[in-house]
């Protein structure tokens, strides 16, 4: 039988690239369960064994700790960071990224199990980013939202006004009074929204009254059944649930009752909709911190093509960093998000802009 072929260079230095990199991932996920608790950690734990499997593989295949090892990549190294730093929604979305290109798809020296692994590890960060991203959707739509159109609302307002060719000192108010009414506009509409759309779900929300009084009925259990039909079960599963309530009302032994199959509970939709009074604070702040951003160059006193050039330039970078936190909180490419808001802002600016040199203080 001919012996093995001994590993090439190239192919030792990838195997040390590779042994780095699960211990980078390895330490991300120790890092992000040392913040959780409960069944998060448990499953951050078991992620971070695995990685240690894949580790021990490319040490035995290495023939132990190599003397010397390259660093991890850019964006591990970034993970590992922002793991023992900020909330585990940002760091669990750029991993989310990350373990969906894996690159033992096209590795040889990769076993069967290490590339199943890699699969199922994206569906895991997958589910533990969406239950993050459910957390935090409520308020986050809010301040988004909010943030971006103080951006770009404003921006269009104190450029159309200034194409005019008015003073900067008008310019300046009207974008002060722009700020001060979107902001209340927009924190007070996000309150009625969100109050609304919790007492929908409120209205709507099941209750067990029905099971509580099941041992005063003096009827068959076709006539309970139809509190469990009418939430969404299908006959037979509300006439066996139904007689198991009689019964155990009956024996004078009340038992736990869950919501319906194939629906999820009220509480869950309260979370997702998140808080009223959160939503319409982070709009009016949102929005208050995005509308003043045009503003800075008028109120350091800079007025004309100085002033519209230098609002341009912060608006810009703020529809950017806004547009790629939503491609990486959405699992999305980040750097097409924030060109999409750019444009979208700077198009807005552009027909304002366009609309003040047509009806400017000349032209009247």
């Amino acid at each position: 039988m001919t012996a093995p072929a001994a590993p090439t260079s190239a192919e030792r230095r990838q195997w040390a690239r590779y042994l780095v990199e699960e211990r980078a991932e390895g330490a991300v996920y120790s890092r992000l369960a040392a913040r959780k608790q409960g069944e998060e950690r448990e499953i951050l734990l078991s992620l971070a064994e695995a990685e240690h499997r894949h580790e021990q593989h490319w040490l035995e295949m290495l023939g132990g700790e190599p003397e010397r090892l390259p660093r991890a990549g850019v964006r591990s190294r970034m993970l590992g960071w922002m793991a023992g730093r900020f909330g585990s929604i940002f760091v669990l979305a750029l991993a989310q990224s990350a373990e969906a290109r894996s690159p033992y798809d096209s590795e040889q020296h990769a076993t069967p199990a290490m590339r199943a692994d890699e699969k199922v590890h994206y569906e895991v960060v997958r589910g533990l980013a969406a239950r993050g991203r459910r957390r935090l959707s409520g308020s986050f739509r809010a301040a988004v939202f909010g943030a971006n159109d103080g951006l770009v609302s404003n921006l269009a307002l104190v450029l159309g006004i200034g194409a005019t060719g008015v003073s900067g000192g008008f310019v300046l108010f009207s974008g002060i009074a722009g700020l001060l009414a979107g902001a209340l506009s927009m924190g007070a509409g996000e309150f009625v929204s969100v109050r609304s759309q919790r007492e929908l779900l409120a209205a709507t929300e099941a209750n067990n009254d029905a099971d509580a009084a099941a041992g005063d009925l003096d009827i068959d259990a076709n006539e309970l059944a139809l509190v469990y039909r009418a939430r969404g079960m299908s006959e037979d599963e509300s006439l066996a649930r139904a007689e198991r309530v009689l019964t155990a009302a009956r024996a004078g032994a009340r038992r736990e009752v869950t919501g319906p199959i194939g629906t999820h509970g009220a509480h869950d939709d309260h979370d997702i909709v998140g808080s009223d009074w959160t939503a319409a604070l982070s709009s009016f702040l949102l929005f208050a911190s995005g509308a003043i951003v045009p503003v800075l160059p008028w109120i350091f006193g800079l007025s004309g093509i100085a002033a519209v050039l230098l609002a341009l330039l912060l608006v810009g970078m703020g529809l950017l960093a806004t547009g790629a936190m939503v491609g990486v909180l959405s699992g999305g490419p980040p750097l097409r998000r924030a060109l999409r808001q750019l444009a979208i802002g700077f198009g807005a600016a552009a027909i304002t802009y366009a609309l003040g040199l047509a009806f400017g203080v000349g032209a009247v």
